[in-house]
């Protein structure tokens, strides 16, 4: 489940990355598997939404809000969720989480400074 005590507050220039999401108006059924998806099914899906990401002008901001927030489940950034568990996972052998950065301490773009969930249609 998201931790939704990381999430940066309602304030709008939390906001405003999302406008310029290449998934903004997709809606939820390309990042989110359906109950029971498995297999090739699962993985065409999980590719086809990484298509998007591949293009998308604010998926590092994407990326860092799920790793702060440990989104449990999507395509956000470009990865899946078990690709951000891996992520996570040895980012934590290596190193504790930064105080005050992105999850993994990279600075953000210009531009995707303020990372905050996309209202895809799906309950958190």
């Amino acid at each position: 489940m998201t931790d939704d005590t990381r999430l940066p507050g309602t304030a709008a220039h939390h906001w405003q990355w999302q406008l310029r999401a290449a998934c903004r108006n997709l809606g939820p059924e390309p990042f989110f598997h359906p109950a029971g998806e498995r297999g090739e099914d699962r993985d065409e899906r999980d590719e086809a939404a990484k298509r998007v990401c591949a293009g998308c002008p604010v998926r590092t901001a994407c990326l860092d809000h799920a790793l702060r927030t440990r989104e449990s489940f999507g395509v956000w950034g470009g990865l899946t969720e078990e690709e951000r568990r891996t992520l996570l996972t040895r980012a934590s052998r290596r190193r504790p989480e930064p105080a005050g950065g992105g999850v993994l301490g990279a600075a953000p773009r210009s531009g995707d400074a303020q990372a905050v969930p996309l209202r895809r249609g799906r309950p958190r």
